[in-house]
């Protein structure tokens, strides 16, 4: 039985779709982005023990060579996320699809849809397939946030389950975004033409990072790729926050409003309907 590795869960997020809907992040990343604001999601716990001991609730412990974590004791401190050293959580827990039912059941009535994100959720594909295929006979929408990394136009199982991707375009230039990220750009511009193309495209992001990207340069080409695709695609644009960041790994800072502002008419003076500041 295949099983998803799950971070954790968000019963209830206004931001991750539209309505109200219960938010999933899977553990596991192809990128090791400089401003990522949840890195405990990049890799999976090595079972080094290393947190163990900064668990001052003994919700932590080590089980035939495998670290264990007691949900019912924690009191989500994160403090061992912070003793971890390889940008992982010993909090991630395997479920088969049955059990991630069993917690959307739990707020159905609540909730318009569910989001998967991480982490990368689509390195888990098979899963995801199973996962949005039983939601779907919920009668709830099926969302996967997503860097588009991993290619989709051959993944036809899975874009019949899926209602809608949100992508990610962290630069629209290939050198920056290797910079950013560690990986190219190639295949994310190609998922973004894709699936707009199928009308499975609900949003497009980007970060705004000053001192680190050309800003204006991104939103101008991305808009004006979203433009060319179909303008009423929403185009988020949103502030760089130091929150959970790894911040030496980066210098920089949240840009200011007036920036964000001539950013949002920048867009929408090249086409776009629906632009949404962060």
């Amino acid at each position: 039985m295949v099983k998803g590795l799950v971070n954790r869960i968000i019963p209830f997020s206004s931001v991750d779709g539209p309505g109200n809907r219960t938010a999933i992040f899977f553990q596991g990343c192809n990128f090791n982005c400089l401003y990522c604001h949840n890195p405990e999601t990049i890799n999976p716990c090595n079972n080094c023990g290393l947190c163990i001991s900064s668990c001052h609730y003994n919700a932590l412990s080590m089980v035939n060579g495998k670290v264990n974590w007691n949900k019912a004791v924690c009191v989500k401190c994160d403090e061992c996320l912070r003793a971890c050293n390889r940008n992982s959580s010993p909090k991630a827990v395997e479920m088969t699809v049955e059990e991630l039912i069993t917690e959307i059941k739990k707020v159905k009535s609540f909730i318009s849809g569910i989001t998967t994100s991480g982490g990368e959720c689509t390195l888990q594909l098979e899963f995801l397939t199973g996962l949005f295929r039983e939601v779907k006979k919920l009668g709830l929408t099926t969302f996967a946030d997503t860097n588009g990394y991993v290619p989709l136009a051959d993944k036809k199982d899975f874009l019949e389950v899926m209602d809608k991707a949100m992508v990610d375009i962290k630069s629209f230039d290939n050198k920056e975004h290797i910079m950013l990220t560690s990986r190219d750009n190639k295949t994310i511009l190609e998922n973004v033409k894709f699936l707009a193309s199928i009308d499975k495209l609900f949003e497009v992001r980007t970060v705004i990072v000053p001192e680190i990207l050309d800003n204006y340069n991104n939103v101008n080409q991305i808009s004006r790729l979203i433009a060319e695709l179909n303008p009423k695609i929403r185009y988020k644009i949103i502030k760089y926050r130091p929150l959970g960041v790894r911040t030496e790994m980066i210098n920089s800072y949240t840009p200011r409003d007036d920036m964000m502002n001539e950013l949002c008419y920048m867009a929408k003076d090249n086409g776009l309907d629906d632009v949404v500041l962060l």
